[in-house]
């Protein structure tokens, strides 16, 4: 009864496992928590990003069964505060590009910590500071850190739960004259679920 057992265990353990060549993609709800910090006037009205509620994809490429490559994509739209009233609202797209390691590859409960690198690109801004149009830098590179984990529900398909840090950041203008650095450095909190191909 016991072999039986210790038998089914490590048939099970051997159904979870992620193999050098496996595609893992995942689709989370994630919660964008922005740090900010500004500079400049920016910092003298309090300027301010708001969270954010999306939807995520990802996809990761197990090149051994330790480690893979991650590519995250999503969109995420701001309201951007300050103590004189909103300055309008943004839309943001960071697809970012993560190295992981895989802890316990064999087993039904797998963490993983990854690190990389972020591309976000600003778009479909409608920033203004009264009447006069603020513009913004369109593009920022920064470091991402993730750590996760995903919980084997059938052969395929396993929940997953991910905590990242992103840094982003742009610079504000108006009429040619700077307004300061706006960085959001954002924790991006997620769950979902995922399918092994």
């Amino acid at each position: 009864m016991a072999g039986s057992l210790a038998i089914g265990l490590l048939a099970g353990s051997a159904v979870a496992h992620a193999d050098a060549g496996d595609i893992l993609v995942r689709a989370r709800a994630i919660s964008i928590q922005p740090d900010v910090s500004t500079s400049g006037v920016l910092s003298t009205v309090g300027a301010g990003v708001n969270n954010s509620i999306v939807p995520e994809l990802d996809f990761t490429y197990m090149a051994t069964r330790h480690i893979g490559v991650e590519l995250i994509l999503g969109t995420a739209r701001h309201t951007v505060s300050s103590n004189i009233g909103e300055l309008g609202r943004v839309s943001l797209l960071p697809p970012t590009l993560l190295a992981q390691y895989h802890f316990n590859p064999a087993g039904k409960i797998r963490t993983y910590v990854g690190a990389g690198i972020n591309y976000t690109l600003f778009y479909n801004d409608n920033l203004k500071a009264g009447a006069q149009p603020v513009s913004i830098d369109r593009s920022s590179v920064g470091p991402a850190l993730q750590i996760g984990v995903d919980v084997q529900l059938t052969k395929r398909v396993f929940l997953n739960a991910d905590i990242k840090k992103l840094w982003i950041q742009t610079d504000a203008s108006a009429g040619g004259v700077p307004l300061g650095t706006l960085k959001i450095n954002p924790l991006v909190v997620g769950v979902g679920v995922g399918m092994k191909f």
